[in-house]
C-alpha cells in the first residue's frame, strides 16, 4: 500500500515536520488546519472567516489526494474560546451540514494568539 503526503507549501509544515495531509489506501488524513490565507500567509480576525479559510484547505488537501469534503467521516474542531463556539457554528454548519461527519469540538490553546480555531479531518473512500 503507498502512502502519499500531501503539502501546501507552508513553512510550517517542514519547520514542524509534518505533511498537510496522508494518503493511505482509501483513508486521507488532514493535519490540523487553522485559518490561514496560505496564498497571502495573512490570518482573518474572526473566527468564521477563519473557519471557512479551514475548509477552503481542507477541500484542497482533499482534492490533492483524490478526496471530496463529502468524504469526510470524522471531524475535530479546537476552538480557543467557548465564547466564540456561537459565532462558527453557522459556518461549521454551511460545510459540514449535509455531510454530517463524526464530530468532537474541544476548547484549548493554540499555538499562535491569532489563531481561533483549528480543524482535523479524516476522510475515507471504500
Amino acid at each position: 500500500m503507498t502512502t502519499k503526503l500531501i503539502s501546501t507549501g507552508s513553512p510550517f509544515e517542514k519547520t514542524f515536520g509534518y505533511s498537510r495531509a496522508v494518503v493511505k489506501g482509501g483513508w486521507c488524513f488532514v493535519s490540523g488546519v487553522t485559518g490561514y490565507d496560505y496564498t497571502t500567509m495573512t490570518m482573518p480576525e474572526g473566527i468564521g472567516d477563519q473557519a471557512h479559510n479551514c475548509f477552503a484547505t481542507i477541500a484542497w488537501a482533499l482534492n490533492e489526494g483524490g478526496f471530496a469534503l463529502e468524504d469526510i467521516v470524522r471531524v475535530q474542531y479546537t476552538v480557543t474560546d467557548a465564547a466564540l463556539v456561537d459565532a462558527v457554528v453557522p459556518v461549521l454548519g454551511a460545510h459540514m451540514g449535509e455531510i454530517r461527519p463524526a464530530a468532537t469540538m474541544v476548547i484549548a490553546g493554540l499555538i499562535k494568539p491569532e489563531m481561533k480555531i483549528e480543524i482535523e479531518v479524516t476522510a475515507f473512500k471504500g
